[in-house]
């Protein structure tokens, strides 16, 4: 989700959903130790619950970050063991980790030493040819020797030698069964399953199975689907707001953006989907990725665009 959850995207999708954790993109350790923290760390206090996701692999560095989150007033720290992006694995980031539970395990180990916050872990199944689901228990099994407790597991392999990243998110095949297996074998644990799922139903039904649904792109792509989070899995008594109610309640957080000198395409990129499959969706978007980058674009041309939309 790099480029894709940054904190004008949360925003909005807290306004659909209350109670739905939401995460960072990936942040690096670097980028925090040796950039502008503010920056990558600066949240509205609106987006909690919310959660920061690391990558890296140096513990020092990784302990450094996490206690940074938790001065920030982020509710978990989550490393980031599933990214099969060749700009990580060059630096021993992301998915390449899993050939290393050791060391994730002494990462994960001293990021809970500094912080009262719950330190989580996301993971595929496996990478190349570690793919058996005995190396991915060994995975577990060593991991957990850390304290953490809380496994978000991409449901299929990444292949890194071979596969580019946009494709290793649909080519290698789902294995739910092997996430479910998991939770029976390490019932102890929370057990939090990702990808492919597209829908409140499926959510529900893996939920029989396992104790979280982690949703990326979908929840990008069609946002709205969140829209009966709260009621349906989190049993909360509340009316799910309209779509164009949605775009009226983002207008004062998008105008003091504005204000503070960004440009009105960096916060309604993330809106684009709010009409899907919806009349005037298509010429909703249209407009607003023609209109939103140009000089001097403003709420209006938000609202231009929302005019497109049948009543």
């Amino acid at each position: 989700m790099m480029d894709w959850t940054d904190r004008h995207c949360r925003y909005f999708h807290r306004l659909i959903s209350h109670h739905a954790v939401l995460y960072t993109e990936m942040v690096t350790t670097g980028a925090l130790i040796h950039a502008d923290e503010a920056r990558f760390l600066q949240f509205d206090p609106k987006e909690q619950p919310v959660a920061l996701q690391l990558g890296g692999s140096n513990p020092e560095d990784l302990t450094q970050c996490t206690k940074m989150a938790e001065d920030w007033g982020y509710n978990e720290v989550n490393l980031n063991v599933g990214c099969p992006s060749d700009r990580v694995q060059n630096n021993m980031i992301g998915a390449c980790l899993m050939a290393h539970p050791q060391l994730v395990a002494e990462c994960l180990h001293k990021m809970q030493s500094v912080v009262d916050i719950p330190v989580t872990v996301k993971h595929r199944l496996g990478i190349d040819d570690m793919d058996s689901y005995e190396e991915l228990h060994n995975f577990v099994d060593i991991v957990k020797q850390s304290g953490c407790r809380t496994f978000i597991v991409h449901a299929r392999k990444a292949i890194l030698q071979g596969l580019s990243p946009k494709e290793n998110r649909d080519i290698p095949p789902l294995k739910y069964e092997w996430v479910y297996q998991l939770k029976r074998e390490f019932p102890e644990l929370e057990i939090i399953i990702n990808g492919g799922i597209k829908t409140l139903e499926e959510c529900e039904q893996h939920l029989q199975q396992v104790d979280g649904v982690m949703v990326g792109r979908e929840a990008y792509q069609n946002p709205y689907m969140m829209a009966e989070v709260d009621n349906r899995l989190y049993d909360a008594d509340s009316t799910p707001q309209q779509r164009k109610a949605v775009i009226e309640a983002m207008l004062p957080y998008i105008d003091a953006q504005l204000n503070d000198g960004r440009y009105l395409n960096h916060v309604v990129r993330h809106l684009l989907g709010l009409f899907h499959a919806q009349r005037g969706g298509r010429q909703f978007r249209r407009y607003l990725s023609e209109n939103a980058h140009k000089p001097g674009a403003s709420i209006n041309t938000l609202k231009e665009a929302l005019d497109l939309i049948p009543d």
